[in-house]
């Protein structure tokens, strides 16, 4: 919302709604509190705009009590700022509908973003975890080739990592040669 310029709970609710009206799925909606009884507040006003609604809870004590508390009352969530596999396990025993480990902050620790979304995936199927890895903090195409090998449900990333996954420079060379072979033909 703050790069958008939204500012104010009623424009950003009604953003949300907009978003919700344009996009057929589910749309994560970021609460700000850190208390419980604020996650829980922020979150019914969040899950009532719209059923595809994802209220996105931080991984934190309170963020996966609230997390339980969404699940046992049929509001979905996605527990964000995901950093480890323990994190993923907690937030997946609550019930979090997704996970969203950040892989490219992950790297820029010095640790191995794809990793962490392999060790999830491994987990939640051992454990037979209904959690969906989202992927987040996507940095470049590969990340969403890797991420989709490792076994990710969903990838957020940015329109230029997207329009990257088109690019190939023997489809460039194959092109222009098959525009100039049919050009003989012409």
């Amino acid at each position: 919302m703050a790069k958008e310029g939204i500012k104010g709970e009623e424009a950003v609710m009604a953003h949300y709604k907009t978003i919700c009206e344009m996009v057929d799925g589910d749309i994560s909606a970021e609460v700000i509190s850190t208390d419980f009884e604020g996650i829980i507040a922020e979150g019914k006003k969040l899950s009532a705009i719209h059923p595809n609604i994802v209220v996105k809870v931080p991984m934190i004590k309170d963020g996966i009590k609230a997390i339980k508390w969404f699940t046992e009352n049929g509001i979905k969530t996605n527990c964000t700022l995901i950093f480890s596999a323990g994190q993923a396990i907690l937030a997946a025993k609550a019930g979090a509908t997704y996970v969203s480990p950040f892989i490219g902050r992950v790297d820029d620790s010095g640790w191995d973003g794809m990793l962490l979304i392999h060790q999830i995936r491994q987990i939640f199927n051992v454990q037979g975890f209904k959690t969906e890895i989202l992927a987040a903090s996507i940095r470049y195409p590969n990340h969403i080739i890797n991420c989709a090998e490792a076994g990710a449900d969903v990838c957020t990333c940015p329109l230029s990592s997207i329009l990257g996954l088109l690019k190939h420079p023997l489809t460039d060379i194959g092109l222009a040669q098959f525009l100039e072979d049919a050009k003989k033909f012409a």
